[in-house]
């Protein structure tokens, strides 16, 4: 099992899931996040660098079982990103999952998922 997590423009979440529900996936969790990546918007004022805004993102996590990681991926990557691609796209992390409870059933392992 993996975590998905995709850190998204805000623009892009109702193409990226639209993208996961054709790949059938359809458990994602989504909450409103800011941060700052590689944008330059480093601006001066009276004469002093001012640190950038942190800018409002969308993070989607997913857990899914090995055979969707490719699948999971490839409709964030091709729904996520502008045309043409630009700095601030977002990012994709892959992160083991040890473990998945279903709390109402305790099922446990890929089962959960």
């Amino acid at each position: 099992m993996k975590l998905i997590t995709a850190i998204i423009n805000p623009d892009r979440l109702d193409h990226v899931r639209e993208a996961l529900i054709q790949a059938d996936i359809t458990r994602i969790t989504v909450s409103r996040v800011t941060g700052h990546g590689r944008q330059e918007d480093i601006d001066i004022y009276r004469g002093q660098k001012i640190a950038p805004n942190l800018i409002p993102k969308i993070r989607i996590d997913i857990a899914v079982n090995e055979e969707f990681v490719e699948k999971t991926i490839d409709a964030i990557i091709d729904s996520a990103s502008h045309d043409p691609v630009a700095i601030g796209d977002g990012k994709i992390f892959i992160t083991p999952l040890e473990d998945c409870i279903r709390i109402r059933t305790r099922e446990r392992g890929g089962s959960a998922v």
